[in-house]
């Protein structure tokens, strides 16, 4: 009866500790599902990161990183050169990065090295870029117009926008100009379209008239 009573106890020791792992693993994963090649790479970054704490240090060092690619073309041509071995760019990253980036940054970087993959960086920043974006709860939307809008008809449709997601996420606007469109706007946000322009509704008479 008493080792009856003690594995009853073990198993319930043994449950609690099972559920707290999931919980604290449950909070570490990325906000959305994104899947590829890339989304990999990205999302083994952010669990790491979420761990550490340090989201939004590996975003900037990851930034960072692709800028200084931008003005050096010796590191640009490191990273992206298939003649440089593997080895000899790990190597190179460690001694650049080594006490200078968060070992989430480095290991991404060493590991993409070892694969190969390092060409493919900036697909993979763009992707935990995705990542931190929904973290912030920021949403993407662009207006498109016929003539450039002023500062204070972005803010007015900036807070719209909002107003229609509930204020549940930061509205990111991005704002083009497309004289065909005569008149009105065109909204996209995230996978969202709405065409207000006038000839949007010309095209649609034209139609019906037919």
């Amino acid at each position: 009866r008493t080792q009856s009573i003690e594995a009853m106890m073990f198993s319930k020791v043994a449950a609690r500790q099972l559920t707290a792992r999931a919980f604290s693993a449950a909070a570490h994963q990325p906000p959305i599902k994104l899947h590829g090649i890339h989304a990999r790479y990205a999302n083994a970054a952010y669990v790491a990161a979420s761990k550490q704490g340090v989201l939004d240090t590996v975003s900037a060092e990851l930034q960072g990183l692709l800028a200084a690619t931008e003005k050096h073309p010796g590191l640009k041509n490191l990273l992206d050169n298939p003649v440089v071995s593997r080895d000899d760019k790990s190597a190179a990253l460690n001694t650049l990065l080594s006490g200078a980036a968060t070992s989430v940054t480095l290991n991404l970087l060493t590991t993409m090295a070892g694969n190969a993959r390092l060409p493919e960086l900036e697909k993979v920043v763009g992707v935990y870029e995705q990542l931190m974006k929904a973290t912030r709860g920021e949403v993407e939307a662009t207006i498109i117009s016929a003539d450039p809008l002023t500062k204070a008809q972005t803010e007015a449709i900036s807070k719209a926008i909002e107003s229609e997601l509930g204020g549940k996420g930061k509205v990111i606007l991005s704002a083009e100009v497309d004289e065909s469109l005569i008149g009105g706007l065109q909204v996209q946000i995230g996978d969202k379209f709405l065409d207000l322009s006038v000839s949007s509704k010309i095209d649609a008479i034209s139609r019906t008239a037919v």
